[in-house]
């Protein structure tokens, strides 16, 4: 059999379409099939805002996006945690990991845009777009995968298909991989806001016993990301503006000034829905729809671009859907995945306890970090995406 594609990915999404950027100049055929059309409004105020780490940075520099991000993405130089009603506070310099920032925040649909005026350059990728796949079949040597655009059909087939389609992945689904789902009982407003001072480089992220609260610097005004439990959610998301930022303000407090503006918001309910393999015969999984993690640390799209990239290491012009490719590939995700799904449930869990040992454990904990030397290395390189073994393209040079 003569497969149609070598890679077909399933979902253009910011991971998809990385892994196509990726796999330019690999000689290999590759197939990226998305069911919506390009989505492109113009950066604005009220645009969501996405923290890549250093990582990240480092990675789609290299593959030609950022230089295309509009506006420029802005780096993060400091990160301050803290806990209301506990002790201590961490406080992370770039200048003591000997780096110029920990990373940097972009506007989420800026950073489409940015992959889209990438892909329409890519000479190796074919963009089937907007089909949806209908079903999908595996053999020994290829998948072939069926797809509809309305009532039109056709039928494509690939040595390797990559499920990038999100955190209810049809082709996880199809492919008979089950997940492990745990519902926070927590909904995430998302929008932006101005202080009546300039941002200056530095992420809060602030834990209290209704969720963490974040502010992320862009540009002069932040991105606001705020967790409430999901039987406040209503109340929340009927607030106007003044309410809401007066609310948003009680739960931060004034570290960053006194709330002159807020955007829309958006959204979303907290759950982590990980994939209990990432892998089927000639197919792989990637992104959300490999795991879905709670958005305290900002780690899920990170974690989902090092799938990407690693996967593009190790795939080559003979068979990238061979078993011993694949299983390399899920080794190689293993230790990132591991740690950062553990750091990510592990902060959730511990921030939210209620009670007076555990304020008394989380002090210590921060007392430690902010003042025993070194202890907040592994933090700091956590943050900044390198955890286990780092895809080349991410590594500084």
């Amino acid at each position: 059999m003569n497969p149609d594609f070598d890679i077909l990915v399933l979902g253009a999404g910011l991971v998809g379409t990385s892994l196509a950027c990726a796999l330019e100049g690999r000689g290999l055929r590759v197939a990226l099939v998305e069911a919506a059309a390009p989505n492109l409004p113009p950066p604005g105020f009220d645009a969501r805002k996405l923290a890549l780490a250093a990582a990240s940075v480092q990675a789609l520099t290299t593959l030609g996006v950022l230089e295309h991000a509009e506006p420029a993405p802005s780096p993060i130089r400091r990160i301050h945690v803290s806990r209301a009603g506990d002790f201590g506070t961490v406080r992370l310099r770039c200048e003591d990991s000997g780096r110029s920032d920990f990373g940097a925040v972009v506007q989420a649909d800026g950073l489409g845009a940015a992959l889209e005026r990438r892909l329409s350059a890519l000479k190796d990728t074919t963009v089937l777009r907007p089909w949806s796949s209908a079903s999908l079949r595996s053999d020994p040597d290829a998948v072939t995968v069926e797809l509809t655009q309305g009532d039109a059909r056709r039928t494509v087939s690939a040595r390797l298909l990559v499920a990038a389609d999100g955190t209810r992945s049809q082709a996880r689904a199809a492919l008979g991989i089950g997940v492990d789902e745990i519902d926070y009982g927590q909904t995430l407003m998302v929008c932006s806001l101005a202080t009546d001072r300039a941002a200056d480089g530095t992420a809060y992220e602030r834990f209290t016993d209704d969720g963490p609260i974040a502010l992320l610097p862009m540009g002069a005004h932040y991105g606001a990301i705020c967790a409430v439990p999901t039987a406040e959610a209503a109340r929340w998301q009927a607030f106007d503006d003044a309410q809401y930022a007066a609310a948003f303000q009680q739960r931060f407090g004034w570290r960053a000034g006194r709330i002159t503006r807020v955007g829309s918001r958006s959204i979303y309910p907290i759950r982590r829905v990980v994939a209990t393999a990432l892998q089927a015969p000639r197919a792989v999984l990637v992104g959300n729809a490999a795991q879905t993690i709670h958005p305290v640390g900002a780690q899920g799209f990170n974690l989902g671009l090092r799938d990407a990239l690693s996967l593009a290491e190790l795939v080559d012009a003979g068979d990238p859907g061979r078993a011993d490719l694949l299983a390399a590939y899920v080794e190689t995700r293993r230790e990132d995945r591991t740690r950062t799904l553990a750091f990510s449930d592990g902060l959730a869990g511990l921030t939210a306890t209620p009670g007076l040992a555990a304020r008394l454990l989380r002090s210590a904990g921060l007392l430690a970090l902010a003042y025993v030397p070194g202890l907040s290395a592994p933090l700091a390189s956590g943050a900044m995406g390198f955890r286990g073994r780092v895809p080349r393209l991410a590594r500084t040079p």
